[in-house]
């Protein structure tokens, strides 16, 4: 039996193409807004393979830990923000409690990540990486920056600056302002 897999990319799209036509046949004016609905369906696909290929040196260092990606934004995020709340970690990440809990036990008792009381409120649980986990978290964007270093120096870009509005207008307009903060917080203009 044949698998779609098995066939190259370009193939599947040489039998989508129709001179012009939609899929269903369409001409004309739903002819052109299918060819601009194909250009962002485009888009898309180029975001699904650039983040595959985005995650894979980390995926594979991670897999030797017996990690996964869940403990990658944990680490991530607790290496950039030292002294996040457990609170604002389960808002960023948009995951409920039990699922950071299992993914942060781990990382806690790998000696990757410490949790500390708060000062003012001891109730509050704060996240800070250890040196381990510091060195974790650099050896996994090393590649992803080096990637995303490569492909702004290749494709011509303003030093990153449209990369970085276009993916800003990818988020959530009620998360944008707040992922501004965040990002400028740790670029230190904020």
């Amino acid at each position: 039996m044949t698998d779609i897999n098995d066939q190259p990319l370009l193939t599947l799209r040489a039998r989508r193409a129709d001179d012009g036509e939609t899929a269903d046949g369409k001409s004309g004016e739903a002819g052109a807004l299918a060819t601009a609905e194909s250009g962002l369906v485009g888009v898309a696909e180029w975001l699904f393979f650039a983040y595959r290929d985005f995650i894979s040196n980390p995926d594979a260092a991670l897999h030797e830990l017996g990690f996964g990606r869940a403990h990658h934004r944990v680490l991530h995020f607790v290496s950039r923000y030292p002294g996040l709340r457990v609170a604002d970690l389960l808002d960023i990440l948009k995951i409920t409690k039990q699922s950071l809990g299992r993914v942060l036990k781990q990382l806690i008792d790998k000696g990757y990540i410490v949790q500390k009381a708060g000062r003012s409120d001891r109730r509050e649980r704060l996240l800070y990486p250890t040196e381990r986990g510091r060195a974790l978290a650099k050896r996994l964007m090393a590649p992803q920056l080096e990637r995303i270093a490569a492909a702004l120096r290749t494709s011509g870009a303003d030093g990153g600056k449209a990369a970085q509005e276009f993916l800003k207008h990818m988020v959530g307009e009620a998360e944008r302002d707040k992922v501004d903060a965040l990002i400028g917080r740790a670029q230190g203009r904020g």
